[in-house]
């Protein structure tokens, strides 16, 4: 893959098919995306060691030190899945007791990607696709929060006297130390929370709905309120690991699942097949017609890719 192309990207200025030609290169095989995550451990080092390094400088404006770092992040840019913006200031959200030197991070996982970054407290996050999150270089001295805009798994360092608090646009999840994940995507009106450890607590924007989670429960949200169930399917937070799971889901609800994870439109013309039910596993590189060939293999149907519009219709 050529560097200047992967440059390109990570500045936000790359084209719809440079776009497309970066990400089937990182489909192609496993070593692209080992790679990858490789990149994304450099991407943390640079950030809290070098706050105020961006790689989204020119190399002319860094110190030499820096310009070496620099060379660095991008001689490992093989793939550039995941874009870094940093900013000083919070237009939109407000994050309190936080210090005014404290630089904000913003990371973007594009559509069929994902990525894994460990926050300043240890802290480790996976972030599946089209998913956005912002934290901060270092953490206040009363509390650690964070914003999640689309789907993460967290494994949180315990600290009682610094609670972990996750913001979405409708809930906030405060914690302690424990293993959760988190579907909150603001393009849609769906909202999940499961808990694999620890304790976590879910509190509405307004203060008027909280609810306290415990090992191997979820809450969901439903006619707009909050309710909550046992963690049926496991195999789910396997997304993390690149693998897609379903377990006696609709295919409208597989469907709904995969125009998300692959930023692509499906029109379906045949409605007889949406309440079949399927249970199965997919890698995520494989691509939504390899599902598609195997959801045929139950259910007779036919569909068709339009490249141009970036669109599946299925008949």
């Amino acid at each position: 893959m050529e560097q200047k192309l992967l440059h390109t990207y990570l500045a936000g200025n790359a084209s719809a098919h440079e776009k497309k030609k970066i990400v089937e290169w990182l489909n192609a095989k496993e070593e692209n995306m080992q790679e990858f995550l490789a990149l994304r451990n450099l991407y943390d080092i640079t950030l809290w060691h070098e706050e105020e390094l961006t790689v989204l400088s020119p190399a002319p404006l860094l110190s030499s030190k820096k310009s070496k770092i620099y060379r660095q992040v991008l001689e490992l840019s093989k793939i550039a899945a995941i874009i870094l913006i940093t900013f000083s200031c919070m237009k939109y959200f407000y994050f309190s007791d936080l210090k005014e030197t404290t630089t904000m991070q913003t990371v973007y996982v594009p559509s069929g990607q994902r990525s894994k970054i460990t926050l300043a407290d240890g802290t480790e996050v996976w972030l599946n696709a089209k998913t956005t999150f912002t934290f901060p270089n270092h953490f206040s001295n009363n509390s650690r929060e964070v914003l999640l805009d689309g789907e993460g798994y967290f494994d949180v360092v315990h600290n009682e006297k610094k609670p972990f608090i996750v913001k979405t646009q409708y809930y906030d999840i405060h914690v302690l130390g424990t293993k959760f994940n988190v579907s909150a995507y603001s393009h849609t009106s769906s909202f999940e929370t499961s808990l694999l450890s620890g304790l976590i607590e879910v509190i509405s924007c307004t203060g008027n709905e909280r609810i306290r989670l415990y090992p191997h429960q979820k809450v969901f949200l439903k006619n707009n309120r909050l309710n909550h169930s046992n963690i049926g399917n496991y195999d789910y937070f396997l997304w993390k690991d690149g693998i897609i799971s379903f377990e006696d889901e609709t295919v409208r609800e597989i469907l709904d699942k995969l125009q998300l994870y692959y930023d692509i439109q499906i029109i379906i013309k045949n409605k007889s097949i949406l309440s079949d039910r399927y249970t199965g596993k997919f890698r995520t590189k494989d691509g939504i017609e390899h599902i598609m060939k195997v959801l045929q293999l139950n259910k007779r149907f036919t569909y068709e890719k339009v490249e141009e519009t970036n669109t599946l219709i299925i008949r």
